[in-house]
């Protein structure tokens, strides 16, 4: 699997705000590492600010075992199991005289109590590290008194000061909020979610934004001309934000690094992560050369004559082709070959193959043969379509 990214750029990369699901963005630093990218600077928010000063200390696998480790309590004076339920809507189990007791608790002391999360920053986060950092690093947070953003440059802040502006950025509305040297901050989120602006105001020309899809405003703002901007952003929901759930996290973490791989790579697929060296040539070779009785079963499927033996290759392409393309719901320019990939993400779905590796589409097409017939021999019963499918890309 051979680099689309240019590695001998520098990349500014933005990191959105959005509590447990900044896992994700865990995972998309270490396919950054696995592919060599090199970052000159990070802004952040939130979350993301906290992830920021993980990647400038610099130790992806300390960073990687901290958000394995964190649970609800970790970040909040809060009873796992009950948050727990309470995440999961397990209400028939969820002790509601609990539930009320902390309600009024938090109610009654201003918010939620995030002394734990105070304590996991002042344990993890090594100011000295961040400070010394080649990675430039600016984060923010929302001055509450002044009703205004304020950015904080990691080499430019008191080292002293360092932990409790992080703290800062990531008090979120629903916690206790706590004077800070005698002012009151915010949750930098709620107003500039997604801190593009921080590194275009700096002069980055090459940006990536991590996308986890938080709670907050994306301020608008022009990109220059001059500057390119790349998002590597989920396809599915990361979950809640205050969702601190151990399995959750370890999936979200994986989703991140194989979304960064995707986008590094250039791998193929909407729902998998295909390293295809198929070209648009080759995928309509695999189109032609389809067993017969497969394409005759298709041409049968979309009610196409198929009694021409003849002109049976050229009917499959310019009938069942197009067909399947409307079927599969792709753009009015699709190519065969994000057909031919499409088809096979259709038969690996069903098929229920795993989605997190990455696959050529020679091992994809094998597991899908050897995951059929097991499915079939135990008796499973497919859909007409997606049996036909199945037996056309594998047959």
């Amino acid at each position: 699997m051979g680099n689309t990214f240019d590695v001998n750029k520098e990349y500014g990369v933005v990191l959105e705000g959005g509590g447990a699901k900044g896992a994700y963005q865990i995972g998309v630093w270490k396919a950054f590492l696995e592919n060599g990218l090199k970052i000159k600077g990070v802004s952040g928010v939130s979350v993301g600010a906290l992830n920021g000063a993980l990647i400038c200390m610099g130790n992806y696998e300390e960073a990687e075992s901290l958000w394995k480790s964190l649970t609800y309590s970790s970040i909040m004076d809060v009873n796992d199991e009950q948050m727990d339920k309470l995440m999961k809507r397990n209400l028939k189990n969820l002790s509601l005289k609990e539930l009320t007791k902390d309600t009024t608790r938090i109610l009654a002391d201003g918010g939620i109590d995030i002394s734990p999360l105070r304590k996991l920053i002042e344990n993890w986060v090594d100011a000295e590290s961040i400070k010394n950092s080649d990675i430039e690093f600016v984060f923010g947070t929302f001055l509450v008194s002044k009703l205004k953003e304020v950015e904080i440059t990691a080499k430019e802040a008191e080292k002293s000061n360092l932990k409790d502006y992080l703290i800062a950025s990531a008090s979120l509305p629903a916690f206790r909020n706590e004077k800070l040297h005698g002012m009151k901050y915010l949750d930098g989120g709620m107003f500039n979610n997604v801190p593009v602006d921080m590194l275009i105001n700096r002069g980055y020309k090459d940006i990536i934004v991590v996308r986890i899809y938080g709670i907050g405003l994306e301020k608008p703002i022009k990109i220059p001309k001059d500057v390119t901007i790349i998002q590597i952003a989920p396809r599915i929901n990361l979950g809640g934000i205050l969702e601190f759930n151990p399995d959750k996290i370890k999936r979200n973490i994986d989703v991140g690094y194989y979304d960064g791989m995707r986008c590094l790579r250039s791998l193929k697929g909407k729902i998998y992560y295909i390293d295809s060296k198929y070209t648009e040539e080759d995928s309509i070779h695999q189109f032609v050369n389809i067993n017969e009785a497969a394409k005759m079963a298709m041409l049968e499927y979309y009610k196409a004559d198929y009694t021409n033996a003849s002109i049976n290759i050229r009917k499959f392409l310019e009938t069942v082709c197009p067909n399947l393309a409307v079927t599969l719901k792709l753009n009015k320019d699709w190519t065969y070959h994000e057909l031919y990939i499409s088809l096979l993400e259709l038969c690996a779905k069903t098929l229920r193959i795993p989605k997190y590796r990455i696959y050529t589409e020679e091992e994809l097409i094998s597991l899908i043969r050897d995951k059929y017939e097991l499915m079939t021999r135990r008796g499973y019963q497919f859909p007409v379509f997606h049996m036909l499918i199945i037996k056309m890309m594998t047959l």
